[in-house]
């Protein structure tokens, strides 16, 4: 079976440029997003880079069987992983109690339920391969998060899920990062319904820095990469600011962006 790089989410913003990060140092990938001319697409420009072209299998991943279609989709092209990048996952800005409930669990079954799938699905190629597995979080990993409560619980659910796995799974020989970036101008504000003005210059990276510090991050084999000093303080100030006054703050600036 021929080593890949799977990565989800890899249709658009961080995911897309994440393929290209992984396409530029070699290695093979096999692309999952819910829209495959957008894969093609991607898949093209990489090809024409003279890397080698990735397969793609479109999938949405909050459905129920969507694992099996993926394990399907890397049988089909002879692949198995050797490193696997979950970078699916969109957040919804507004109260928990009037956004679409359905919606807000999609957001789960995505964020966490097919995170941590995709995970534990494939840990003996991993061990195999002495690969990896990239998650990408959020900032808002650190954060209590009123005004996208689901979003930035479903973020801290992966903060949490990937520090045990990089403990657990290293004597295995496998590593694991999880990637926490700040703002990054992407489509992700658009489906959020963030009608903000954005963040400011100083913590708001491109996706193509974020993937690549991603990438380092993982290949050196660290727990945590924050990507921009900026960001950095984020996690560092939520220790030491009373959580009352980090509530407000968060609430505050997410009522802003609706």
């Amino acid at each position: 079976m021929r080593p890949v790089v799977l990565i989800t989410g890899a249709s658009a913003g961080i995911g897309s440029a994440l393929a290209h990060v992984f396409a530029d140092h070699g290695h093979d990938l096999v692309l999952v997003a819910r829209r495959e001319q957008r894969l093609a697409e991607l898949a093209d420009a990489i090809a024409a880079k003279g890397c080698r072209k990735p397969a793609i299998v479109p999938v949405d991943l909050a459905h129920p069987d969507a694992i099996s279609l993926v394990g399907d989709g890397l049988a089909a092209c002879g692949a198995e992983p050797e490193i696997v990048v979950n970078n699916a996952g969109f957040g919804l800005i507004g109260a928990a109690a009037d956004i679409d409930h359905a919606a807000q669990l999609n957001m789960v079954d995505l964020n966490v339920r097919a995170l941590t799938a995709l995970s534990l699905a494939f840990i003996e190629s991993l061990e195999r391969h002495r690969g990896g597995i990239l998650n990408v979080a959020s900032v808002a990993s650190f954060l209590p998060g009123p005004g996208m409560a689901v979003y930035y619980a479903t973020k801290a659910f992966v903060l949490s899920l990937s520090e045990a796995l990089h403990h657990e799974l290293r004597p295995r020989g496998i590593r694991v990062t999880v990637l926490c970036p700040g703002p990054v101008p992407s489509e992700f504000r658009e489906r959020a319904g963030d009608r903000s003005g954005g963040y400011p210059p100083f913590i708001t990276l491109s996706a193509q820095r974020v993937a690549l510090e991603g990438y380092r991050g993982l290949k050196a084999g660290r727990r945590l990469v924050v990507p921009g000093v900026g960001n950095k303080l984020v996690p560092l100030l939520a220790r030491f600011i009373p959580r009352g006054a980090v509530l407000a703050a968060v609430g505050l600036r997410n009522r802003r962006r609706v």
